[in-house]
C-alpha cells in the first residue's frame, strides 16, 4: 500500500485530494492547522500541526516505513480581498511552511514531493495578449506578495532537487472552484464570493461585482484539478506545470453564469472594490503531453457549486418564517 501526505488537508483542495487518494488506495496521513473549518475528511490519520514550525514538519513526516508521496499544500491565502490586507502575514507563514517542509522532506527520504504553486507568479496581462508558456515567467513580475512567495518557494524547491535528488513536481494551479471552498470571509475567490451573494440576494435584486468585470480569468473544477494533480505526480515531468481549464472568460460571463445557476432574476451591479490582474491566458500544453484535459465547462461546475454553497448558506441563515396568527 502505497503511502501519502497530505499537508493542507483540512482544506478545499486538500480534501478533495485526500479523498481521491483513499479511492486509489494510498494510505493517508493528513495535516492541517485549525479545525474549526474543516470539512469530514477522509484521511486515515488527521494531524493538527502549523507547519511554519520545523518541529511539526518532522511531526508529520514522522511515519514507520517513510513517504512515499508528500503534498504540499498547505498555506496562508485567500482571495484578492485577502491578498492585500494580509500580505506580510501570508508571505512570512508561506516562506516558513515551504522552506521546513522541503528541507524536512529530504531528511525524511520522501519518494516525491508535490509542490502547488499559482499562476499568480505570472506577471499582469493585457486583454487579448498571446498565452504565455511556464518558462515565460521570467522576467518575473507577479502582481502581488502571494506570487512572489510562490515563486521563491519553486525555486527552494528546484534547488533541492538538484542538489539532493528530490523528485519534485510543481503545480501552477488557476482558480479553482467546487464544493468545500471558502464562501465567507476575506478567503472567498470570484466564483465563491459570487455564489454566495446570489444565494442571499432576493429575487428581483442585485448581484455586486468588484470592478467593471471585464478582467478576463480562468475558472477550474476542482474535479478537473484533482486529477491533473494525479497525471502530473505520475508523469516524469519535472518542471513547473500550469493545470487549469482552457476556458477563458470575463468576470461579468462569470457573474452571468451564477445568476443562471441560481435561477432567479438578478441584475448585475458594479461596484468599487480590489480588482486583481487584468487577464490571465497560460499555455496547458505541458500538462496536455501527459493526455490529461480538462472535462468540465463551466456553466456545468458552476450550477454544481452554487448548489453546494446555496446549501450551505440555507443551513447557516435559515429563512426567515412569519408565524401568523389565525
Amino acid at each position: 500500500m502505497k503511502t501519502a501526505l497530505v499537508c493542507g488537508a483540512g482544506g478545499f483542495i486538500g480534501t478533495h485530494l485526500v479523498n481521491q487518494l483513499k479511492k486509489e488506495g494510498y494510505w493517508v496521513r493528513g495535516v492541517d492547522i485549525q479545525k474549526s473549518d474543516f470539512f469530514p475528511s477522509s484521511a486515515d490519520e488527521f494531524l493538527l500541526l502549523d507547519l511554519s514550525v520545523r518541529q511539526n514538519c518532522q511531526t508529520a513526516l514522522s511515519y514507520k516505513d517513510g513517504f512515499d508521496e508528500v503534498y504540499q499544500l498547505a498555506a496562508d491565502r485567500g482571495g484578492v480581498g485577502y491578498m492585500i490586507p494580509k500580505e506580510c502575514e501570508m508571505m512570512s507563514n508561506n516562506v516558513l511552511i515551504n522552506t521546513y517542509m522541503v528541507d524536512e522532506s529530504v531528511k525524511a527520504h520522501v519518494k516525491k514531493y508535490f509542490y502547488s504553486s499559482s499562476v499568480c507568479v505570472y506577471r499582469d496581462m493585457e486583454i487579448g495578449d498571446p498565452m504565455i508558456k511556464e518558462e515565460d515567467v521570467y522576467p518575473a513580475l507577479p502582481d502581488n506578495e502571494y506570487g512572489w512567495e510562490k515563486l521563491y518557494s519553486e525555486r527552494v524547491a528546484l534547488a533541492y532537487a538538484r542538489r539532493y535528488g528530490l523528485n519534485v513536481r510543481i503545480a501552477r494551479f488557476h482558480t479553482t472552484y467546487g464544493p468545500y471552498a471558502n464562501w465567507e470571509g476575506l478567503k472567498p475567490k470570484a466564483a465563491d464570493d459570487l455564489c454566495r451573494k446570489a444565494a442571499l440576494a432576493p429575487e428581483g435584486g442585485s448581484l455586486p461585482v468588484w470592478g467593471d468585470g471585464q478582467a478576463v480569468r480562468v475558472f477550474t473544477y476542482i474535479e478537473d484539478l484533482i486529477s491533473a494533480i494525479r497525471e502530473l505526480v505520475k508523469s516524469d515531468i519535472t518542471e513547473p506545470t500550469n493545470l487549469g481549464s482552457d476556458e477563458y472568460v470575463t468576470v461579468n460571463e462569470l457573474a452571468q453564469a451564477v445568476i443562471l445557476a441560481s435561477g432567479k432574476t438578478l441584475t448585475i451591479e458594479h461596484v468599487d472594490g480590489p480588482v486583481g490582474v487584468k487577464s490571465r491566458g497560460f499555455s496547458n500544453a505541458r500538462i496536455y503531453t501527459t493526455g490529461w484535459r480538462p472535462k468540465w465547462k463551466l456553466i456545468d461546475g458552476i450550477k454544481v457549486h452554487y448548489d453546494w454553497i446555496k446549501s450551505q448558506v440555507d443551513q447557516k441563515y435559515p429563512p426567515k418564517t412569519t408565524d401568523k396568527k389565525q
